[in-house]
């Protein structure tokens, strides 16, 4: 997942980049730039103190050298002119100088000459980088001040958007309070604005017409259930049957538990995902398992036992709590064979239940799908452990399953553990 970045840090950052990029670029540039410039003013005045120096010579005036500056002698043979950088002693400073040299070779009346004119060139370079350092330096003040005034400017624009994203994050379905938003003289705000406010009035409309129809089939189902279930009574009561018959009505009482235990269920998550049950408490986890452990002793199931190494205390719904670890029990119970014991075990953060089990699931992560089926003739898993999983989620728990096969009798467990640190 990549790492989330607020947007006035992106922008700045963004900013940053491109400034130091720019910079850059426009120093190097404006280096050669004045570099180049410079050079070309050099060999101007070299040019031009060569032309002075050959007038003079084409006038028959006498030419006097001064070293380094300019020098005059006369050759045999001429050569191609030649422009280049060399480093020479300069007397007037008692040490080596750069200069740049000219030197021509030119026939002026009948006599061969060697022209070189010289020019400190160590001058030009300070004042290069004097305006280098001059651009860079304006440049940073400059961008600063447009840094601040920018993250200032974009701050102010953007503070519509951030008013409403903090509205949003305070929005609920369950409050009968309208979000309130900030409207925004920037079109597209404004018109997120417009969009929000339509979207957040549908969408609970919405959710109080699915909660309305939720509540309304539950009702529903109920009552035919509650007939049909009074109805079996009277015919049990009253008329003989024989054994057959008491085998389907029999059956037929079990469906009819199954449907209201699977409606039920269904209005559990319903109510989770409409986060509909808000109450939080403290709940005692280690005593609430030792408690759902003597209800079931009651109903003569006695293979259940607790360890504790710790406190479990939880802060949830207390309804929630109870669904929870009675779900997590009931699972045990139902895929444990022959009363083999179930171990309950409980820490200061985690709760772990261990059963039986031959062998380990073939697809463990679909254990907390809804209605599961391991197998092609298996009974599916139901809505208990897609409920205990729909619990976790909406508190920030973690549930797992892992199977620990036994080296002994070849019996292994099958290990739900939740990890109630968030």
């Amino acid at each position: 997942m990549k790492k989330k970045t607020k947007l006035i840090r992106k922008t700045s950052k963004t900013f940053l980049l491109t400034g130091l990029v720019l910079a850059i670029l426009s120093s190097i540039a404006l280096y050669f730039y004045t570099k180049n410039l410079l050079q070309n003013e050099v060999e101007e005045e070299l040019y031009s103190t060569e032309a002075r120096v050959e007038a003079s010579l084409n006038s028959n005036r006498q030419v006097f050298s001064l070293p380094p500056v300019a020098e005059v002698k006369t050759v045999e043979n001429l050569r191609p002119m030649v422009l280049k950088d060399t480093i020479i002693y300069d007397p007037s400073q008692d040490e080596m100088e750069l200069f740049r040299e000219l030197s021509t070779y030119k026939r002026i009346n009948n006599v061969n000459y060697h022209i070189t004119v010289r020019t400190l060139v160590v001058e030009s370079e300070d004042i290069l980088m004097a305006i280098v350092f001059s651009n860079i330096t304006i440049f940073v003040i400059a961008f600063i001040f447009l840094f601040y005034f920018n993250t200032a400017r974009n701050l102010q624009l953007w503070k519509p958007f951030f008013d409403n994203l903090e509205q949003m994050k305070t929005f609920s379905l369950t409050s009968q309070e309208s979000i309130h938003l900030v409207d925004s003289d920037i079109l597209e705000f404004s018109e997120l604005k417009s969009q929000i406010l339509l979207l957040t009035d549908k969408v609970k409309v919405d959710y109080e017409n699915l909660k309305q129809f939720t509540e309304n089939v539950s009702h529903e189902i109920q009552t035919p259930l509650a007939i049909i279930q009074a109805k079996i009574d009277n015919i049990i009561n009253e008329h003989a049957i024989n054994d057959k018959q008491f085998e389907q009505i029999t059956s037929i009482q079990k469906d009819i538990q199954r449907l209201k235990q699977l409606n039920k269920r269904i209005t559990t998550l319903t109510k989770i995902d409409n986060n509909q049950f808000v109450n939080i408490e403290e709940v005692n986890i280690t005593n609430l398992i030792n408690e759902k452990i003597e209800n079931f002793k009651e109903l003569e199931i006695n293979h259940i036992s607790h360890s504790s190494n710790g406190k479990l205390s939880v802060s949830m719904d207390p309804f929630l709590a109870d669904i929870l670890i009675n779900n997590l029990v009931s699972n045990a119970i139902k895929y444990t064979k022959n009363e083999e014991n179930i171990d309950v075990v409980t820490t200061s953060d985690s709760l772990i239940i261990k059963n039986s089990g031959e062998h380990p699931l073939n697809n463990p992560e679909k254990l907390f799908v809804r209605l599961y089926k391991e197998g092609n003739n298996a009974q599916s898993s139901g809505l208990g452990l897609a409920i205990v999983k729909k619990i976790c989620e909406h508190y920030g728990f973690t549930p797992s399953y892992r199977f620990q096969p036994s080296i002994i009798n070849g019996q292994g467990e099958h290990i739900f553990q939740i990890n109630f640190q968030k």
